[in-house]
């Protein structure tokens, strides 16, 4: 099993009345429409992400450091680390 953990920056969009979610190393993006319910889908798009990644042995970028992303984000935004783990069960599908 390989293990990913990656910064998300949560965006509260108050517009919307959602949290966006954004990795900004893969530049991936998901939302919810509250903290929590953000964190789950951004966990299972890392996930899928990675799946993807490993099942046809592409690049990626390897993750920032956690204090060089929270230091270059908005007072107001969470940032919080997002760990996926991909087994080899998970690559046969």
């Amino acid at each position: 099993m390989k293990n990913y953990v990656y910064p998300a920056v949560f965006i509260k969009d108050k517009e919307n009345d959602i949290y966006r979610v954004l990795f900004p190393d893969i530049e991936l993006t998901t939302d919810g429409t509250v903290v929590e319910e953000a964190f789950l889908y951004a966990k299972e798009f890392l996930k899928a992400y990675f799946v993807y990644i490993e099942k046809y042995d592409l690049d990626f970028n390897a993750p920032t450091d956690f204090e060089s992303v929270k230091k270059a984000s908005n007072p107001e935004d969470y940032v919080m680390l997002i760990e996926a783990s991909v087994s080899k069960k998970d690559l046969q599908k």
